[in-house]
């Protein structure tokens, strides 16, 4: 090779290079520029238990998260309207699980949430037709980035006093999804250390769930990913009920999620 074709070479090289760090470097955070509105404080405080059961400081630390979030995360909806309680519940959805970690700013691999008027189908994301029992979703494929809700099923796991929340679910997901694997295994939170109690208890409560002897959701037996989403949904919706059920879990969960809810 010719010097004048090693140095063309070298100069495309340094433009791919460029141009991969242009496309997908991480976009600078908005920050809020106004005080968090009093109106979406109503509405935390009247539709997220979560929020209304934090002290004063911590729901200005909710606020200041919920607010960064709808910031720097498009909130779409396909066939829907969206308004400013969509918005929270979503946002809330993805505050729950990381409130734990003051330093967790974002979903890096988080661009979109786009909001369904009901259940889809899994492999086509279809809205019409058979086989449509998807509540939420986090996208693959040209979905990849992206993650899909229910908007009623969103917001039935606010309305509802039950064990599960589709929005805290597809967020644990992605919170799984850090150590670069979706499995259940949050090795980026939990520690080496309790990597194999975890891993135990998991196989002990799945068992359970297919014997009939849980009142775990029957979903959260169908693998270790589903089960810790589920397993979480349950830990943030009804916490001192799943202390009483679950202790080991219930312990567990608090330890992953440095948040003590009892």
């Amino acid at each position: 090779m010719t010097v004048a074709a090693s140095i063309l070479v070298f100069l495309l090289l340094i433009g791919l290079v460029l141009t991969g760090y242009l496309l997908f470097r991480p976009k600078p955070q908005k920050e809020p520029e106004e005080a968090f509105p009093q109106a979406w404080r109503d509405l935390l405080g009247e539709h997220v238990r979560y929020y209304h059961q934090l002290d004063p400081a911590e729901k200005e630390r909710f606020e200041d998260w919920v607010y960064s979030f709808i910031l720097n995360c498009e909130i779409t909806g396909v066939g829907v309207e969206v308004d400013d309680l969509d918005r929270l519940l979503v946002a809330s959805s993805a505050a729950i699980p990381i409130f734990g970690f003051a330093n967790w700013k974002r979903y890096p691999h988080l661009t979109e949430v786009l909001l369904y008027p009901a259940t889809f189908a899994d492999d086509t994301f279809a809205t019409e037709g058979a086989d449509r029992d998807v509540e939420g979703m986090v996208g693959w494929g040209y979905m990849n980035g992206k993650m899909i809700l229910s908007k009623p099923a969103l917001h039935l796991g606010f309305e509802q006093a039950g064990r599960s929340n589709v929005g805290i679910h597809e967020f644990v997901h992605l919170l799984d999804k850090a150590d670069g694997e979706t499995d259940g295994l949050p090795e980026y939170l939990l520690g080496q250390q309790y990597t194999l109690p975890w891993l135990e208890l998991i196989h002990k409560e799945m068992e359970a769930i297919q014997a009939g002897d849980s009142d775990i959701r029957d979903y959260g037996g169908t693998s270790p990913t589903e089960f810790f989403a589920v397993a979480s949904e349950y830990f943030f919706q009804r916490p001192h009920h799943l202390e009483q059920a679950h202790p080991e879990l219930f312990a567990m969960l608090e330890r992953i999620f440095k948040q003590d809810l009892s």
